[in-house]
């Protein structure tokens, strides 16, 4: 029965990839044990060789902290910094750690880093704070995936932009979600940062489920005329598919990209 179900989540990952062309399958295992994912990897693998660039979450900085533990963290700046960067550093040597386990086995490509970071009227943390507590790390972070083989998707929604160089900086080799719904604008981030590092998104997902059809198009246009040129821009929503949205919506998205965004 395991292995059926293993089976049933691998034949979805690669249904889903197929029916709606992705070049990508972002892997959420359940059972989340090292062990049913080095199975699911494998069988994933199997069944489609290496057609599919496989990547797991792989964040271990501090992101917007839950509303439970906001006053908290943000106590901690001032009253326990030490303890804070202690935790920072214990976090990153547990997912590199992991990660050695996923180069010994082999088969996957790459992690998506996830913690959010902004608003969308801007960071959690001011830039200066942010230098020190988020920065350092993430830097080390993806220089340690990076020496391992593995590619590094940056990931944050919100309003980038005062943190946009130290984001950078950390060297990824992609940073997604260029939020529209915050404001971020990827003809700005592409003139300044578009030789740096790849851009991944910037279709409105918030219009894909409430705008008009013109809009959605208009959005994923937008992203299509400014991302490309020069290379260097991975087609894509600015955050997930809302649960409940017209699929119609996302096959009019697609529409867009299969006339207009190849080069």
């Amino acid at each position: 029965e395991r292995q059926l179900h293993r089976e049933d989540m691998a034949n979805m990952f690669i249904m889903i990839a197929e029916r709606f062309e992705h070049s990508a399958i972002f892997l959420h295992p359940n059972p989340g044990s090292m062990e049913e994912v080095l199975r699911l990897i494998d069988i994933i693998r199997e069944k489609s060789g290496d057609k599919y660039f496989l990547m797991l979450h792989g964040d271990a900085t501090f992101g917007i902290p839950s509303g439970g533990s906001m006053a908290d963290f943000s106590y901690r700046i001032a009253d326990d910094p030490d303890g804070l960067h202690r935790e920072a550093t214990a976090m990153v040597d547990s997912a590199l750690a992991r990660a050695e386990e996923f180069k010994k086995h082999g088969g996957l490509d790459g992690f998506a880093l996830c913690a959010d970071y902004c608003l969308n009227t801007g960071p959690f943390l001011s830039p200066s704070l942010f230098s020190e507590f988020v920065t350092p790390y993430l830097a080390r972070l993806i220089q340690g995936y990076r020496d391992m083989g593995f590619y590094t998707i940056k990931h944050t929604d919100g309003n980038i932009m005062p943190i946009l160089d130290q984001l950078v900086q950390a060297n990824p080799h992609a940073l997604h979600s260029l939020d529209p719904q915050a404001g971020v604008d990827i003809a700005e981030v592409k003139r300044l940062y578009g030789d740096r590092v790849c851009l991944i998104g910037n279709v409105n997902c918030g219009l894909m489920d409430t705008g008009t059809d013109e809009e959605v198009v208009e959005s994923a246009r937008y992203a299509l005329k400014h991302g490309m040129p020069g290379g260097g821009y991975i087609f894509s929503t600015s955050n997930c598919i809302y649960t409940g949205m017209r699929l119609a919506r996302y096959e009019l998205m697609l529409d867009v990209w299969r006339k207009e965004g190849n080069y």
